[in-house]
């Protein structure tokens, strides 16, 4: 299982089911139920589901707040900017532990 890490306040936006599109600056072949780590914390703390990907324009970005939830519009935040579309985000009831190898930054490989 892939896990994806996000940071605070990020990951709460999603996991309350707010944030529908996490923005980054690769696009994701991944489809389908992953997990997801609060940055920081050794902590799993959801899971959700990733649907599309697409790379915004200026006026995609600008236009869709609601769904990234990121208040600084001014400008792109990468130079090539995606949007990972997002789906049933949910919060688990229990966090887990889990080792985070050297070197994640973005994903990281679960082993169940």
């Amino acid at each position: 299982m892939k896990a994806l890490i996000v940071k605070k306040p990020w990951i709460d936006y999603i996991l309350d089911g707010i944030k529908t599109w996490e923005i980054r600056g690769s696009k994701t072949n991944i489809r389908g139920k992953i997990e997801l780590i609060q940055s920081g914390s050794g902590l799993v703390v959801g899971c959700c589901e990733i649907i599309d990907c697409k790379q915004l324009s200026f006026e995609d970005y600008i236009n869709n707040k609601d769904k990234h939830k990121i208040s600084d519009t001014t400008c792109l935040p990468y130079k090539n900017t995606f949007a990972w579309i997002i789906i049933h985000a949910q919060r688990y009831k229990e966090p887990r532990k889990y080792k985070h190898p050297n070197g994640a930054i973005i994903w990281v490989n679960l082993h169940q």
